[in-house]
């Protein structure tokens, strides 16, 4: 008398060779395909992660726009003021454009600098106003020739606070 258990061992007896010889063939060949290719350092795999680790620590060692106006105002603090005061220390917006005015879409950057009346001076001097540099070398340019006349309109702000400071 046979079991249940042993008709279904013979059963699957006669396939059960077949089923090993294939899972050994095909490890034996995935191994060998494995160790036959080799793939070098400087494979895609790790160029991506260089390249991802290299952006990271850009983004990190980038100052912030108030670091900048901060250091490139570090001489003339109303200006740092009236930077505040503008634009609260932005001159790019989260998708990278240049900030514009609330009031006057003309006015530009973290300076403010209104472009219906600087762009031509500005670009005589060879001067980018969507460039925060070039923004605030023109900013220099007019508080040097004008003083804080242009930017009379925030004065309550700034005023106060440079006041505040002394």
């Amino acid at each position: 008398m046979i079991s249940r258990s042993s008709e279904l061992h013979s059963d699957v007896c006669p396939l059960r060779p077949l089923l090993i010889l294939s899972t050994v063939i095909l490890a034996l060949f995935a191994g060998a395909t494995a160790s036959a290719v080799s793939v070098p350092e400087t494979a895609y795999g790790h160029i991506a992660m260089t390249e991802q680790v290299a952006m990271v620590e850009e983004v990190q060692a980038s100052p912030t726009t108030e670091a900048i106006v901060r250091n490139y105002f570090k001489d003339t603090p109303v200006l740092i003021e009236i930077a505040r005061c503008e634009s609260t220390f932005r001159h790019t917006l989260q998708d990278g454009s240049v900030l514009r005015g609330k009031v006057d879409q003309a006015d530009t950057g973290v300076m403010q600098i209104n472009k219906r009346y600087h762009q031509a001076a500005a670009a005589a001097m060879d001067l980018n106003l969507e460039d925060i540099y070039h923004n605030m070398a023109y900013a220099r340019h007019l508080y040097e020739t004008q003083g804080t006349q242009p930017w009379n309109a925030s004065a309550n702000c700034w005023n106060r606070n440079l006041a505040a400071n002394f």
